[in-house]
C-alpha cells in the first residue's frame, strides 16, 4: 500500500501524539489527530517543568533500567524535535539543575551519590559519538558534589545533607507547544479532530474504527492503523481493545507555578529535592520560573480506569494556598526565593496536569513502582498501537519508534 493511501488516527494530543502526527506525516502517512480539547497540548503537556530527564532522579531504581532508556529519549529529543518541526528550533532551557538530598530523603547522600555515578554511566553510553545531541551541551563530566562551604552558601543546610551539581536541564513546554501547534496547523498530511472524545476503538476486517463523542453527536471513521497516546485515557481504550495492563497503574494529579520574578529579585537556581515527595525549582533562560512542591501541588490520586476531571486551574482558595506553603516550604531550602513575594510577581499562572505511570503506592513509599519508569514505550496488537511515554523527555524519542513500524508493516 503506498504511504500516501495509509490512513492512520492518532488519538491525544500531547506532546507525545503530537510527535507520532508529525512523524508519521514526515514519512508521507495521512493522519487524523484526535484531541477532547479545542486546542493541543492544552493539559499536561503544559502543566509540566519540561525537564529532559537524563535519569538521575530515578536512585530507587538501582537496576539503572530506568536511567537507560531516560538517556536514550533524553539524547534524541532535540535532534527528532527539530526534524518533526521542520527547523532550527531554539529551546528555551533552564538553568543546569542541582540535586539536593534532602535529610528525610528515601536514601541516603552515599546512595545516591553512588547512583548518580552509575546512572551517569548509562548516560555516557549513550552519548558515544554524539556528544553535541543533547542541545549541545557537554556530558562528559559526570554529577559533582559541591564542597561543603558551596552547599551553604546556596541551600538551607539543616534542610539539604548534600548537593550535587549536573548537567541535566529543562525547555519552557509552553514555547516548545506553541511550536508544535503552528508545525501541525501547516501540516497538509495532518487533519485535526478537536473536541472529540475517544470512547472505543472496534476492529472490522482490515480495518480500524474509532468511535468519538464530537460536537455533532457520535461519530464513526474507518482507519487503516490506530495509535492511542491518549495520557490519562489511554488504559481505559487499550482495555477495551482487549490489551490488558501488565500492572496497577496511579494517576496523580498536580499542580504547577509558573511566574515572573520582579525585576531586581535575585537569580535562582534550578533544582531538584530528592528522593521522596519534595519538589523542584526551575530558573528558565528567559526569566520565568517554575516551581511545585508536593506535599501542597500534588491534588489528588485515582486507580479509575479514567480518573476525575481534576480542575486544571484550581479555585482561588486552593490557589492561594498552593502558592503560600509552595513558597514557603521551598524558601526554607532556597534562601534567594524568600526575596521573591509571591504577591508582587508578574504573570503567576497556577496549572495542573495528570501524571500516569504503574504503581499503587506513591513516592514516599520505596518500594513503590512509581520509582521505577522503564516499563514504557510502544505496544503493537496487529494495526493498533499503544504508546506510554512514561516521561515527557521520552515522547519524539517513541514517536520515531511508532512511525517506523508503521511505515514498516
Amino acid at each position: 500500500m503506498a504511504l500516501v493511501n495509509v490512513r492512520t488516527a492518532v488519538l491525544g494530543g500531547g506532546l507525545q501524539g503530537c510527535c507520532i502526527a508529525l512523524a508519521l506525516a514526515d514519512r508521507g502517512v495521512r493522519v487524523t489527530l484526535y484531541d477532547r480539547d479545542g486546542a493541543l497540548l492544552s493539559r499536561a503537556a503544559v502543566a509540566n517543568e519540561g525537564k529532559i530527564h537524563l535519569g538521575y532522579v530515578y536512585c530507587g531504581d538501582t537496576s539503572l533500567a530506568t536511567a537507560r532508556i531516560l538517556a536514550q529519549g533524553a539524547l534524541a529529543f532535540a535532534p527528532l524535535m527539530r526534524r518533526y518541526l521542520g527547523t532550527t528550533h531554539r529551546f528555551g532551557s533552564s538553568m543546569p539543575f542541582v540535586y539536593l538530598v534532602h535529610r528525610n530523603s528515601l536514601r541516603s547522600a552515599e546512595e545516591i551519590a553512588a547512583y548518580l555515578a552509575a546512572s551517569h554511566g548509562e548516560v555516557r553510553k549513550s552519548a558515544a559519538g554524539r556528544d553535541d545531541a543533547y542541545f549541545g551541551i557537554d556530558l562528559r563530566d559526570p554529577p559533582r558534589a559541591m564542597s561543603q562551604p558551596d552547599l551553604e552558601a546556596a541551600f538551607d543546610p539543616q534542610s539539604i545533607v548534600a548537593a550535587f551539581e549536573t548537567a541535566e536541564i529543562a525547555i519552557n513546554p509552553l514555547l516548545l507547544a506553541d511550536a508544535v501547534r503552528l508545525r501541525i496547523a501547516a501540516e497538509p498530511n495532518i487533519a485535526l479532530r478537536p473536541r472529540h472524545v475517544v470512547t472505543a476503538v472496534e476492529d472490522k476486517g482490515d480495518r480500524l474504527r474509532v468511535v468519538s463523542d464530537g460536537p455533532e453527536g457520535c461519530e464513526h471513521e474507518d482507519y487503516d492503523h490506530v495509535v492511542n497516546a491518549l495520557w490519562d485515557g489511554r488504559t481505559k481504550i487499550d482495555v477495551g481493545h482487549g490489551i490488558v495492563p501488565p500492572h496497577r497503574w496511579l494517576h496523580r494529579f498536580r499542580y504547577g507555578i509558573r511566574f515572573r520574578p520582579p525585576p531586581g529579585a535575585p537569580s535562582l537556581p534550578s533544582v531538584t529535592i530528592v528522593n521522596g515527595p519534595f519538589g523542584d525549582v526551575v530558573s528558565y533562560d528567559d526569566g520565568t520560573v517554575y516551581l511545585s512542591w508536593y506535599p501542597a501541588c500534588m491534588q489528588g490520586t485515582s486507580m479509575e480506569l479514567v480518573p476525575p476531571e481534576w480542575p486544571m486551574e484550581p479555585p482561588a482558595a486552593l490557589r492561594a494556598r498552593m502558592v503560600a506553603d509552595s513558597f514557603s516550604a521551598l524558601s526554607a531550602i532556597v534562601p534567594k526565593l524568600i526575596r521573591i513575594d509571591p504577591g508582587a510577581v508578574a504573570d503567576l499562572a497556577v496549572k495542573g496536569g495528570v501524571i500516569v505511570a504503574w504503581g499503587e503506592t506513591d513516592i514516599d513509599d520505596p518500594g513503590s513502582l512509581l520509582h521505577r519508569r522503564y516499563r514504557i514505550g510502544v505496544t503493537a496488537q496487529n494495526r493498533y498501537r499503544s504508546v506510554d511515554p512514561g516521561k515527557y523527555t521520552m515522547a519524539p524519542y517513541f514517536a520515531a519508534i511508532c512511525a517506523d513500524s508503521i511505515v514498516e508493516s
